[in-house]
């Protein structure tokens, strides 16, 4: 059964496909709805949907996410040069620390952001450019997690490869629950994961509107029961929609959706660890503090 995503970029409207990709015929209405597309077998097997015959496949969607992966690391690393460290001072005869080691991140950090911001809306609204938007925006928000990366590490020596250990980790554990069929990604299941990732991205708004009038109530960012709570929640939530993710790449590859939809899903589940590798980064300095 295909439901609703509670990723923005993996949802439902993603089983409507590119008419260009189309043969007459994949839309008529004696073929019915895509395969699952509603939880309903069409009425009658769609004939030669593809143009070319090429396919989405979960092979494929696999490659396509290792790529992305690859160049995320690729800027990361230059990226994660780019940060100005501080390092600690300390008074060598009262061994008083003078001044705390720290970092800088270069003027244009939110540039890179920025640009990948607007690759992922251009995809969000056209799935056909994804084949050619998702390098480039994983090549964007790979500075922009490098700077993020470097910056960290120079306060809490050691974290980027926690972080990046626990994100795959989870990653991991989320694979094999879903494969094993232990999660299963029902209505009520996205409804639930929906509503909280909803919730989570409200909290983000409101913390940031306030932040702009001058008031601070980052209240999860406190290395506190609190903080450290919320944070975990939000961990949480980051790690479930990666099985919701899984479950559209799933349905779309039964779906015969077209082979460029195999860089769609990449880029979708790559926005999810992106989240999850920051929401674990941001737990374990609330922990180290």
């Amino acid at each position: 059964m295909a439901v609703q995503m509670s990723n923005p970029v993996l949802n439902q409207n993603r089983f409507q496909p590119d008419e260009a990709e189309l043969r007459p015929g994949w839309g008529s209405p004696q073929a019915g709805m895509v395969a699952g597309a509603a939880g309903a077998p069409p009425t009658a097997p769609p004939t030669s949907p593809v143009e070319d015959g090429r396919r989405m496949t979960v092979g494929g969607t696999v490659t396509a996410t290792l790529v992305l992966w690859l160049l995320l690391l690729t800027t990361g690393a230059w990226g994660f040069s780019q940060v100005t460290v501080i390092p600690e001072v300390v008074d060598p005869g009262s061994g008083l620390v003078l001044q705390p080691a720290g970092a800088e991140m270069p003027s244009w950090f939110f540039l890179p952001a920025l640009v990948g911001l607007g690759l992922a809306f251009v995809m969000i609204f056209k799935p056909k450019l994804a084949r050619f938007l998702a390098p480039l925006y994983a090549l964007a928000y790979g500075v922009t997690l490098g700077i993020i990366s470097g910056y960290y590490e120079a306060i809490f020596d050691g974290i980027v490869l926690q972080a990046v250990g626990a994100t795959l980790a989870v990653f991991g554990v989320m694979l094999f629950l879903y494969a094993a069929r232990i999660i299963k990604v029902t209505r009520r299941f996205v409804m639930v994961v929906v509503g909280a990732t909803a919730g989570i991205f409200l909290m983000y708004m409101v913390a940031w509107v306030a932040s702009i009038f001058g008031a601070d109530i980052y209240f999860w960012n406190e290395p506190n029961a609190l903080g450290i709570g919320i944070s975990v929640a939000i961990a949480i939530v980051a790690a479930l929609n990666l099985a919701i993710d899984f479950a559209f790449i799933e349905s779309a590859s039964k779906a015969g959706m077209p082979k460029y939809m195999e860089w769609y899903g990449a880029f979708g589940i790559t926005v999810t660890i992106v989240w999850l590798y920051l929401e674990m980064l941001r737990l374990l300095a609330l922990l180290r503090q």
